[in-house]
């Protein structure tokens, strides 16, 4: 019987402690980044005061509290939030398509997000999209947030559309693409054409940036991401289902149809969300889930979706703390961050593991 396979079903009980610990000592990571990342920054404050803080929300210099709740907090928050939504994606597209490579701007997600902010910033001119800019930034324009979700949204309706239509995953992933494709062509156009000002203003939008969801953005991010991981914990049935091949599928009465579009609608809403208030963030939703499968040596989704909730977290939280050059005041993309340490460890574990698909066929 392949690994995979036994994987999925009942692990011996040393097996699952091993696990079990695993999860627990990401768990365990993920609140000390959490606090490093509130804490370290342009301005130094002592570990004391941030626990302070914390847990009391009361300090007698006004500066660290404003920093910490209005700034740092939500900015850590927003770190969680994307490395676990973008990697629980990745994870579904892997699952979906049995592709090790497939992440969640496959579909055209991202390219759609990409279009809906051009189509303020370059098309729009500066009459809209320059205004808007310059008085909330660009991660903080609701108008920005918007168009991105409507981009995001429309290419989720053609996919949909056209999955209803195709059968083959290969097929729909290749029309992903595409679209993708066709997207962002459609934006090279408008960059051709526009002012040196809108082009800047885009670039800085496609580097990805933590800091400019607010605690109101907070609320809406929060609220469509965890309804898009609720719909991945629904689906670890379907999708372990799915890993063992469709005709394993259908002969547990699952319909394949069905179960594709919920798997795609709650992966578009994750990474369709997080782009709109974060920008393109990489490397996440393609690496962490096989970082995940080699530390808890599984496929079984029951287990890999929490432990690839806890890993995103960690390596979102990590590559934010490199990101902000802790005592300058220099702050570095996260997209360049995530993608200049994420590489190395996506190709180390390809290197190590030596049989990369086993775990899709």
């Amino acid at each position: 019987m392949p690994e995979h396979i036994q994987s999925v079903k009942t692990l011996p009980r040393t097996a699952e402690s091993s696990q079990k610990l695993i999860l627990v000592t990401l768990a365990v990571c993920a609140v000390l980044f959490f606090i490093l990342d509130i804490m370290l920054g342009s301005v130094e404050i002592p570990f004391d005061e941030v626990l302070k803080i914390i847990f009391q929300r009361k300090s007698e210099n006004t500066a660290w509290l404003f920093i910490i709740e209005k700034i740092r907090i939500p900015k850590a928050v927003t770190a969680v939030l994307a490395g676990c939504g973008l990697s629980v994606s990745g994870l579904q597209m892997q699952t979906l398509f049995r592709n090790p490579l497939a992440g969640p701007s496959e579909l055209g997600i991202t390219a759609g997000a990409g279009l809906g902010v051009a189509a303020v910033m370059l098309a729009g001119g500066s009459s809209a999209g320059i205004y808007a800019i310059s008085q909330l930034g660009i991660s903080g324009s609701w108008l920005i947030i918007t168009m991105a979700s409507l981009g995001s949204a429309l290419v989720l309706f053609l996919i949909l559309v056209i999955a209803g239509k195709i059968r083959d995953n290969v097929i729909l992933l290749i029309v992903g693409v595409m679209i993708g494709t066709i997207t962002l062509s459609v934006i090279s156009i408008w960059q051709y054409f526009s002012q040196p000002e809108q082009l800047q203003e885009y670039i800085m939008w496609t580097f990805g940036s933590l800091g400019g969801v607010t605690q109101y953005h907070l609320y809406a991010l929060s609220g469509v991401v965890s309804f898009g991981l609720l719909l991945a914990f629904i689906s670890s049935k379907a999708l372990n289902a799915m890993l063992l091949g469709e005709n394993y599928a259908r002969s547990m009465g699952l319909s394949i149809g069905r179960t594709r579009l919920i798997i795609m609608a709650g992966t578009s809403l994750l990474t369709g969300s997080i782009t709109a208030f974060c920008g393109p963030i990489g490397f996440v939703g393609i690496a962490i889930p096989h970082i995940a499968r080699a530390l808890l040596g599984t496929s079984n989704h029951r287990i890999l979706i929490p432990g690839t909730c806890l890993a995103g977290t960690v390596m979102m939280l990590f590559c934010d703390i490199i990101a902000q050059l802790p005592g300058t005041q220099t702050v570095i993309p996260i997209n360049v961050v995530t993608s200049l340490f994420g590489a190395p460890v996506v190709i180390w574990i390809i290197i190590s593991r030596n049989n990369l698909r086993s775990s899709f066929s």
